[in-house]
C-alpha cells in the first residue's frame, strides 16, 4: 500500500475528572492524532499520547509535533509499504522519540488491517474475543473520596483496582483500603517516586497481599530494581524502565521485576510491543496493558494488543466514560462488568468521529 496522505492533528480535550499521580495533576490532555491514507482512500489512525510537559517520559506534545512533521512523516510519505514492520527500518536512524514513532506505527497498522479486511487484533496475531480490564485511580487528598471511588469501581465489576502512591501517601493509604476491601485484587503504582533509601517503607507493603508494585524506582533503572525485588515478596512491575526489546531482555536476565506493563507508545509502537510480548511469553513473565489517558483511538490499539496470549493480567483500558464526556470514536469503549468485547470491524474496529476530532483540534498539518 502507498501512503499518499498524512494528516497531523494537535488536539486538546478536557478530562472528565482531574487525574493525579506523583508527577502532578492533569485536567486537560494536549496530544496528537495521525491519519494516514492510501491510494484507495482508506484511513488509518494513530495517537501520540504525549502530555504537555516531559514528566512521564522525555517527550512532550510540542517536541513530538516537531519530530513528526519535520523528521518522521517525510520518511514514509508516498512510500510503498507491504507490512507495518517495515517502518522500523525507516525510523532506525532517529534515536528514541518512541511516542512519535508509535503514532505513525499505529496508524499504518490500522490502515494495513483495513486494507486486508481484518481486525487489528487479527493482524497482530491475537485470538481473544474478550479481555479483562481494571481501573486506575489517582491520588486523592481525602481518603474517603478514594474509598468511595474504589467501592464504585468494584461494584461496576472492574477486575483489578490500581491506586497511585507517593511518599507520604502509601502505606497508611493501602492499610485503610485493605481494612475496607480485604479481598479485592489491588496494586499500587509509584511512577518512580521512590529510591532504595525507601526500602523499609516499600517492604511494609508486603503485608497487604498486593498483586504488584509498579515502577517504584527511577525510570530507566534496572539494577536497583533487581536489588529491590530480592528484598520484596510483592512482585515488582516495570513500566518506565522498559522502552525497548533490549530493555525487556536485560530486565528479565537481571531479575529486575516479575511483571511487565506494556504501553505501546513507550516502546515505539505495535511492532515492538509484539516482539516484547513474545519475549516475555517465552520467559514466563506475565504482562498487562497500561493506559496513558488515551482518547478512543489510542484505547482501541490497546484493546487490540491485549488480545495476544501473554496479556494475562487485567489492563488499564477502562470505558471511555471514565475519562471523557464524549469520546472521538463511535461507538465508545464500554467495559461491562470489567470485560471488554473486541470489536469485529476491520482495523481498530471503531469509527473516528471526524467532527468531534475537529472540534478539539487547535492546529493541523497535511502532507501529500
Amino acid at each position: 500500500m502507498k501512503l499518499t496522505e498524512i494528516n497531523l492533528y494537535k488536539v486538546n480535550m478536557k478530562m472528565k475528572n482531574p487525574f493525579t499521580t506523583s508527577f502532578g495533576t492533569e485536567h486537560d490532555r494536549l496530544f496528537l492524532l495521525v491519519e494516514i491514507k492510501n491510494e484507495e482512500g482508506l484511513s488509518g489512525w494513530g495517537e501520540c499520547v504525549t502530555s504537555e510537559q516531559p514528566l512521564y517520559i522525555e517527550e512532550f506534545t510540542e517536541s513530538s509535533w516537531i519530530m513528526l512533521h519535520k523528521f518522521l512523516i517525510p520518511l514514509i510519505l508516498n512510500k510503498e509499504i507491504n507490512h507495518p514492520d517495515e517502518l522500523q527500518e525507516f525510523f532506525k536512524h532517529y534515536k528514541r522519540n518512541n511516542l512519535a514513532k508509535s503514532a505513525l506505527d499505529a496508524a499504518v497498522w490500522d490502515l494495513y488491517a483495513k486494507s486486508k479486511g481484518i481486525t487489528l487484533a487479527e493482524a497482530l496475531g491475537g485470538d481473544s474475543t474478550t479481555i479483562e480490564v481494571g481501573i486506575s485511580l489517582g491520588i486523592e487528598e481525602n481518603i474517603d473520596t478514594l474509598l468511595e471511588n474504589i467501592k464504585q469501581k468494584t461494584e461496576e465489576g472492574y477486575k483489578r483496582i490500581k491506586i497511585k502512591i507517593k511518599p507520604g501517601k502509601d502505606v497508611e493509604v493501602v492499610k485503610v483500603i485493605r481494612e475496607h476491601f480485604p479481598d479485592i485484587p489491588l496494586m499500587v503504582d509509584a511512577n518512580s517516586a521512590y529510591t532504595l533509601d525507601d526500602i523499609d517503607t516499600l517492604k511494609q507493603l508486603d503485608q497487604f497481599n498486593l498483586m504488584m508494585i509498579e515502577q517504584p524506582l527511577t525510570a530507566g533503572d534496572l539494577i536497583d530494581h533487581a536489588k529491590l525485588q530480592k528484598e520484596l515478596k510483592t512482585p515488582i512491575c516495570l513500566d518506565e524502565s522498559i522502552h525497548s526489546y533490549d530493555d525487556a531482555r536485560k530486565a528479565i536476565e537481571l531479575g529486575s521485576g516479575r511483571i511487565i506493563n506494556m504501553k505501546i507508545a513507550r516502546v515505539g509502537g505495535l511492532t515492538q510491543a509484539k516482539k516484547i510480548h513474545d519475549l516475555c511469553e517465552k520467559a514466563g513473565i506475565p504482562m498487562w496493558c497500561g493506559g496513558m489517558l488515551e482518547s478512543g483511538i489510542g484505547r482501541a490499539h490497546n484493546i487490540a494488543i491485549t488480545s495476544l496470549a501473554n496479556f494475562t493480567l487485567p489492563g488499564d483500558t477502562a470505558s471511555s466514560s471514565r475519562y471523557w464526556d464524549k469520546d472521538i470514536i463511535e461507538p465508545e469503549v464500554v467495559a461491562q462488568h470489567g470485560v471488554l468485547h473486541l470489536p469485529t470491524k476491520p482495523g481498530i474496529g471503531y469509527d473516528v468521529n471526524i467532527d468531534e476530532v475537529r472540534k478539539h483540534t487547535i492546529e493541523v498539518k497535511s502532507f501529500n
